[in-house]
C-alpha cells in the first residue's frame, strides 16, 4: 500500500506550502537521530532509536514529495511520486487515478494494460542505468545560515570510469547491440494471470536495460563503465537555509552504469543554535531589558541582530512584555532578496536598591499621581 505522505506530516491534503514546511520543520526537529541516541546495552532503547530513525526518514521522504509542486501533483493523482510513467504507458487512459501500480508488480502491471489498451512500449534503460542518490549531512553555524556559504563535501561513490569514459568497452573496442533483447533493453515473457495468458516486458538480464554490451569489457571497471572512488563536490548553501532542510545537487550522486544519468547528491543541513537569537521561520526574536525611565519617557537602546548592531527606538509609555518590531532585519528569505523581521520583547528593569536621591525622586513622583 502506498504511503500517505499527508498523514506522515500530519497535514490535510489541502495544506498550503507554508503549512507543509512548518509541519516538516517541527517533526524533523523532534525525530532527528541526534536527539534520540540509544543505549547499546538496552534493547528497548535500541528499538526505540530505530523506530525514531525510520520515522525521521519517512518524514524527509514525505517532505521531498509534497514540497515539490510537480511531485505533489503526481502523488495526488496516482498515489505515488514515481507514477508519472505509469500514466504515460496507458496513452491517455486515466481511469485508475489514485491507483498504486506497485500493488500489482509496479511497471510490469503497466505492460499488462499496454497489451489490452495499446500504447507505447517504454524502454527501461534510463531507470536501469541511472545512478543512485547519495545522502550526506552537513552542520553549519547559525551565522552561515544568515550569510550563506560554500562547503566542499567528500564522498566515496561510483564515478565514471576514466579509462573507457563510461561506455564499459576496453580502449580500441566498442559497444554492440545486445543480442538477447535486440537493443530494446527488455525481453518479453508470457505469464498466466487473472486476465489469461499475458505478455510482459521485463528488464534484459544480459545488458541490464541498456540495450548495449561491450564487445570487449574494460578491465579497469569490468565493463560497468564506473569505478568506486572518492570525489569532492562543492556545494553552495544559500542564505536563509533552515535546520533540517535538504539541498539537491543534480548529477553529483552515484554515476550511472554504462554512461547512464548520474544520481543526485542530497545534502541535509543542520544549523547550530546561537544563544543570542531565536529563529521563528524567517523572523528573529530577542529580549532586552530597559531602565524604568526609558520605558516611561522613551529612549534608545542598542540591540544585536543577525545584521549586526542596531539602534532601537523605545516609545514613551512602553509596557513590560511589549513587543517591538524592526522590519526587514530578520533572516534572509530563502532564494529571494527579501528578509524577515526582528521582534524584540521588552523587559523593564526595576532597581532593587535605591540611593537617597533616587528614592526621593520616586517619592515625589508618587505624590504627583
Amino acid at each position: 500500500m502506498a504511503k500517505d505522505f499527508y498523514a506522515i506530516l500530519g497535514v490535510s491534503k489541502t495544506a498550503s506550502e507554508a503549512e507543509i514546511k512548518q509541519a516538516y520543520r517541527k517533526l524533523s526537529r523532534e525525530l532527528h537521530p541526534d536527539k534520540h541516541r540509544s543505549d547499546p546495552s538496552d534493547p528497548a532503547s535500541v528499538r526505540a532509536g530505530k523506530d525514531k530513525e525510520a520515522k525521521f526518514k519517512e518524514v524527509n521522504e514525505a517532505y521531498d514529495v509534497l514540497s515539490d509542486p510537480k511531485k505533489r501533483q503526481t502523488y495526488d493523482q496516482f498515489g505515488t511520486a514515481d507514477a508519472a510513467g505509469f500514466g504515460q504507458g496507458f496513452s491517455g487512459f486515466s481511469g485508475f487515478s489514485g491507483f498504486d501500480p506497485s500493488q500489482f508488480g509496479g511497471e510490469n502491471f503497466a505492460d499488462i494494460f499496454e497489451t489490452f489498451f495499446g500504447g507505447s512500449r517504454r524502454r527501461p534503460r534510463e531507470a536501469a542505468d541511472r545512478g543512485r542518490a547519495i545522502e550526506v549531512e552537513v552542520t553549519i553555524p547559525f551565522a552561515q545560515a544568515v550569510s550563506g556559504t560554500e562547503r566542499e563535501i567528500s564522498v566515496r561513490t561510483e564515478v565514471r570510469c576514466p579509462v573507457c569514459e563510461g561506455n564499459g568497452a576496453a580502449p580500441g573496442s566498442k559497444t554492440v547491440t545486445c543480442d538477447d533483447c535486440g537493443g530494446t533493453g527488455a525481453v518479453t515473457k508470457t505469464t498466466s494471470s487473472i486476465f489469461g495468458m499475458i505478455r510482459q516486458s521485463v528488464l534484459c538480464s544480459k545488458c541490464r536495460g541498456s540495450g548495449k554490451v561491450p564487445e570487449s569489457p574494460c578491465k579497469h571497471c569490468n565493463g560497468e563503465g564506473r569505478t568506486m572512488e572518492r570525489k569532492t563536490v562543492e556545494v553552495r548553501i544559500p542564505a536563509g537555509i533552515d535546520d533540517g532542510q535538504t539541498l539537491r545537487v543534480v548529477g553529483e550522486g552515484e554515476a550511472g552504469r554504462l554512461g547512464g544519468t548520474s544520481g543526485d547528491l542530497l545534502v541535509l543541513i543542520r544549523v547550530t543554535n546561537d544563544p543570542r537569537f531565536e529563529r521563528d521561520g524567517d523572523d528573529i526574536r530577542t529580549t532586552i531589558s530597559i531602565p524604568v525611565a526609558d520605558a516611561v519617557l522613551g529612549g534608545r537602546a542598542k540591540i544585536y541582530s543577525v545584521h549586526g548592531e542596531l539602534e532601537l527606538t523605545i516609545p514613551a509609555g512602553t509596557q513590560p512584555g511589549e513587543i517591538l518590531r524592526i522590519k526587514g532585519k530578520g533572516m534572509p528569505v530563502l532564494n529571494t532578496s527579501r528578509f524577515g523581521d526582528h521582534y524584540i520583547t521588552i523587559n523593564v528593569s526595576i532597581p532593587k536598591k535605591l540611593n537617597r536621591e533616587e528614592k526621593r525622586l520616586f517619592e515625589e513622583l508618587r505624590g504627583l499621581q
